[in-house]
């Protein structure tokens, strides 16, 4: 492959003849025609999915734009300290923004540089080392960057408008973005590089993909640990010097998030320093040098390597010999459907290694109820009662974050064997079915442990913890069917990593669905809960037939969210 981009590989063609040296932007050309053509695609439904998107952009946008306007405008009102707990924010928002650049780009560099299928050509073509590396650099930088461009948006928004950073303020953020995002695109695809030359390219995914999942468990848990909301109370610390010191201190000194927020906050403050500008561009163009001597030097090995399959071993565990003696009075259909989905998911690193995210996020959770002020004078019985009813709302989303992740998917993995299945004499009902129990039993323990474990912490009454377990039960199964229902209706069969999928608009549609689920539990409940609260606290008459409609209704319609869209995804499968 080397020799193909050398010059004497070039002076051997015959005289008179030129070889072709097409530009950068000629080899990303077929990238953006391809998206260009889905974006104007007469696909049906297509301009209805934009629309929904679009909308929820906006929503999205708006939310984080209110949230930071309203906090920056309190910061400005706050004499001396103010603009010192904007640039604290900021610092500490753009470091998270750093941290998942960087995991982002580790991962989707493997598949740029290394697996992507448009790389048999281009590396056998006569193109240029160093061109193929921009190029593929900056598709890199691309399909890792966009979800924080979308983020930096609003939150740049924000800063300009309170401090009224004036008709430059954008070119001055993109300035300081862009080297911002280059940096960890680099650092991202050397560390793959490096990785791909030591391991096999496909075994080299899995252990990236564990990697990632336990570096961002642990930036969650430091993030948390630090607990960050101290700087809300100067009363928390020792004396105002200590605080002022925490302030005043730089973020991450070494980092680009700090040149960046140091750029940004001396713009707005009237005083523009040009020393983080020249940070970061320099930074942004040493390191892009450094990568391409890397690229030069180990990519042609590192490529060949990645050509090598996995090895991959099928054998009956002791595990797999337990599970049929534990479903033989399933029978034999339903067995190994169920052994099937349990297979697939822990051979799939990408699949199980995010159950560690989960626990860590779970446990932060945990951790946050924990710490939440509803001890101490001036807190009634009705108030301390009513947080862990509102807790039940937080636990839906959860479980419907989850449940998009993993059980949405469901269908959409079973790819171009979805055929074989629908061939064969076995009922598509005994498939859905058996995709549901699986993903919905440990769905169900783990919402019953998030619940128990949270109001146990905050020591709700007897009542409380019932229609809790109660309500969280009935909105698992429900978020479950939701989540079947809806990934057989928008199925993804031609994508080839399952992460991609909930991003999808039937993703969407289900997050939205499952939302509005959570809020017509909650609204059902609130009057009986209301009633039982103000009768143990005020001593006013309990309404028994309001509890029992409230809680009758919330139950029948989980209950038909859980049945009707299995319905519905059985006849989508059987026509």
């Amino acid at each position: 492959m080397e020799e193909l981009t050398t010059p004497a590989r070039a002076s051997s063609a015959p005289v008179g003849s030129r070889l072709p040296d097409p530009s950068t932007l000629h080899l990303l050309m077929p990238k953006w025609l391809t998206a260009r053509a889905r974006a104007v695609s007469g696909e049906r439904g297509h301009g209805l999915r934009m629309f929904f998107l679009a909308l929820f952009g906006l929503a999205f946008w708006a939310f984080i734009f209110a949230m930071l306007y309203r906090l920056l405008r309190y910061f400005r009102g706050v004499q001396e300290i103010g603009p010192l707990l904007a640039g604290k924010l900021l610092g500490l928002i753009l470091v998270g923004f750093f941290s998942i650049l960087l995991l982002s780009n580790v991962i989707t560099a493997l598949s740029s540089f290394f697996l992507a299928r448009d790389l048999d050509l281009l590396v056998s073509a006569p193109v240029d080392w160093l061109k193929l590396y921009l190029a593929k650099m900056l598709e890199t930088l691309v399909h890792s960057s966009w979800m924080v461009v979308l983020m930096a948006i609003p939150m740049f928004a924000a800063y300009g408008v309170v401090y009224r950073g004036g008709i430059l303020f954008p070119i001055v953020v993109l300035v300081t973005f862009v080297p911002f995002l280059v940096v960890p695109a680099v650092i991202g695809s050397a560390v793959t590089l490096l990785l791909v030359n030591i391991f096999p390219a496909r075994r080299t995914r899995d252990i990236l993909s564990v990697i990632a999942v336990l570096a961002a468990g642990g930036i969650v848990v430091l993030f948390r640990l630090v607990r960050p909301e101290r700087l809300a109370r100067p009363e928390g610390f020792r004396s105002l010097v200590d605080f002022i010191t925490i302030l005043r201190g730089p973020t991450s000194p070494m980092l680009p998030s700090d040149w960046v927020q140091r750029a940004v906050m001396s713009w707005v403050g009237g005083h523009p320093d040009p020393l983080p500008y020249y940070l970061l561009w320099s930074t942004a163009a040493a390191s892009l040098v450094l990568g391409a001597v890397l690229h030069r030097v180990f990519y042609a090995k590192g490529f060949s390597k990645a050509q090598e399959s996995a090895q991959r071993w099928v054998r009956s565990g002791p595990m797999s010999r337990a599970g049929r003696g534990l479903l033989r009075p399933f029978g034999i259909v339903r067995r190994e459907l169920v052994l099937k989905e349990l297979r697939l998911f822990f051979r799939d690193t990408t699949q199980w290694s995010q159950l560690i995210l989960l626990a860590v996020l779970v446990l932060v959770y945990v951790y946050n109820i924990k710490f939440l002020p509803l001890r101490g004078g001036g807190l009634t019985f009705f108030l301390m009662n009513v947080v862990p009813f509102l807790n039940l709302v937080l636990a839906g989303f959860v479980l419907a974050s989850i449940a998009a992740r993993f059980i949405f998917p469901g269908v959409s993995l079973e790819g171009r064997t979805l055929w074989l299945l629908r061939s064969s004499p076995m009922q598509m009902r005994a498939l859905l079915w058996s995709k549901f129990w699986v993903g919905t039993l440990p769905l169900l323990i783990l919402a019953l442990a998030i619940v128990s474990v949270t109001d146990y912490l905050l020591e709700v009454s007897e009542f409380m913890m019932a229609v809790s377990i109660f309500s969280i039960t009935f909105m698992t199964f429900a978020i479950a069917g939701l989540a079947m229902g809806f990934g057989t209706l928008f199925p993804q069969y031609e994508t080839e990593n399952a992460a991609q999928i909930p991003t999808s608009f039937g993703g969407l549609v289900f997050m939205m669905s499952s939302i509005a689920l959570i809020g017509i539990v909650i609204i059902l409940e609130a009057r009986p809960v209301y009633s039982y609260l103000s009768a143990e606290a005020f001593g006013t008459p309990a309404e028994p037939v309001a509890m029992i409609v409230g809680f009758g209704v919330a139950a029948l319609v989980c209950a038909a969210t859980t049945l009707v869209p299995i319905e519905i995804a059985l006849r989508r499968l059987n026509d």
